[in-house]
């Protein structure tokens, strides 16, 4: 039983059970994804990507961007013919020069979900527009990684920072090598700005947060966005996540994390990512931005759009540092089940997984044991979706581009092809396929991430 708070309007009460004020009139509003924004190495555009998987194409190619010879791995997924120029509007242009590319990409995507979800915002030269929502009704939740500098900036004031013997000297640095570092440095690489440029972009001014947990960022960006909303703080949010790591100091910085095959020149590139295969050598990276229009149902529908998902439920975990497979899923059971609770689904009603399939063993291997952990036996009839083979790891982008492919699954009512050159293991349906229709109503997004995160989320046909 709820019991009204002294001091606090009628409506409001605090619930016994659940230990935190609520309001029953905003608390069960229901949000639909009504815009979608991808920037892949398969191409500009969700639908790029879309068609991309359909046919079973993959990114995965060598570096290109910069010499990539001395690195164990060589190959990723890189954005190709790409200039964050186009995306923004004339007077903003300047602003490109600081931001790292991370940035530039998520401001891009972020434009493209406005277009797709046919919203007006500010982002436009014309002073005269009137947005969709106004500035305060929108929000923006944006995940993102660590992001890495760019060796020429850096260099030019850690040479200055040198000893006699050729050493770094951290009293040099302090004295005056920082100082060699270009201005507005610190502005180009601080994550938050990712949310930063697009609030300023398209005048959001409502909640704005930006959350750091690797591959689970994206999805804990849109479970967030989703509470933001429900509870009436916001009627809009953009939401999701972007992540550009194909540079000198992201590749050292996931090879020292054991996270990347080895590669050779005269492989076949799609070979090596392997969800799910106990005999994988490891992932490969992938330059990803996906961001989403997430909207209150009933003001999506005052103004006409078309949702292609609602999100019925969202559920977060953490797992422990060590332990087996089956101890290390516990955060990501406890976030699968918490997004089926708040969707008041069954685990027989989920048609279709979309895991993060890293291809990663020991990383699969506790994906896995939490999706047998929920779904039992059923595991290996339901159908996964996995995308990581085309598009390489995102880190922070996975999970606002995989919801864009989950939605475009359920308004499309099929399936994407998958590539696969091994065996999986474990259960799970993950093995090559070609593209296929099939009757989606409820889709899985799931993740765990370095760091131990976990998160889910549940969309179903509007």
């Amino acid at each position: 039983m709820s019991h009204a708070i002294p001091g606090f309007p009628n409506h409001f009460f605090i619930s016994p059970t659940r230990r935190w004020l609520h309001s029953p009139r905003m608390l069960d509003r229901q949000v639909v994804i009504t815009g979608l924004g991808a920037i892949t190495g398969l191409g500009i555009g969700a639908e790029a990507a879309w068609q991309g998987l359909l046919e079973g194409r993959s990114a995965l190619a060598p570096i290109k961007s910069f010499d990539a010879s001395a690195f164990p791995c060589r190959i990723a997924a890189e954005i190709p013919d790409f200039s964050a120029r186009d995306f923004v509007p004339k007077s903003y242009r300047k602003a490109v020069k600081v931001m790292a590319r991370d940035i530039q990409i998520a401001v891009a995507a972020a434009r493209l979900a406005v277009q797709d979800a046919r919203l007006v915002t500010t982002d436009t030269d014309d002073e005269d527009i009137t947005p969709t929502y106004a500035p305060d009704r929108v929000g923006c939740q944006i995940g993102a990684g660590l992001i890495a500098c760019e060796i020429d900036e850096l260099t030019r004031a850690l040479v200055s920072s040198l000893d006699d013997q050729g050493r770094f000297d951290l009293r040099a640095w302090g004295k005056g090598g920082m100082n060699n570092l270009p201005p507005l440095w610190l502005l180009k690489y601080l994550p938050n700005m990712l949310a930063c440029h697009v609030t300023i972009i398209h005048d959001a001014q409502g909640p704005s947060n930006t959350i750091t947990c690797a591959e689970a960022s994206g999805l804990l960006s849109a479970g967030e966005s989703m509470r933001v909303i429900a509870r009436g703080d916001a009627d809009c949010c953009f939401t999701g996540g972007a992540e550009a790591k194909i540079n000198p100091m992201g590749l050292t910085r996931m090879d020292l994390a054991q996270r990347l095959a080895r590669t050779s020149a005269d492989a076949d590139p799609t070979s090596y990512v392997r969800p799910y295969d106990p005999q994988a050598t490891g992932g490969l990276l992938g330059e990803l931005a996906g961001i989403c229009i997430v909207e209150a149902a009933q003001t999506a529908t005052a103004r006409g759009a078309r949702p292609y998902a609602k999100i019925s439920g969202f559920g977060a975990g953490h797992s422990p540092r060590r332990g087996n497979p089956r101890e290390l899923a516990e955060g990501l059971i406890a976030a699968i089940e918490a997004a089926l609770k708040q969707a008041n689904l069954a685990p027989d009603r989920i048609d279709a997984i979309l895991p993060h399939a890293s291809g990663i063993p020991e990383v699969d291997q506790v994906e896995a044991a939490a999706l047998e952990a929920v779904f039992g036996p059923k595991t290996a009839e339901i159908p996964c979706i996995t995308i990581t083979p085309n598009l390489g790891d995102g880190m922070a982008g996975s999970g606002g581009v995989a919801l864009c492919i989950a939605s475009m699954c359920l308004r499309h009512q099929s399936l994407p092809a998958r590539i696969h050159h091994g065996s999986p293991a474990n259960n799970i349906l993950a093995g090559a396929a070609t593209q296929r229709d099939a009757g989606l109503n409820n889709i899985l997004v799931c993740s765990n991430a370095l760091g131990g995160q976990n998160a889910a989320m549940i969309l179903s046909k509007p």
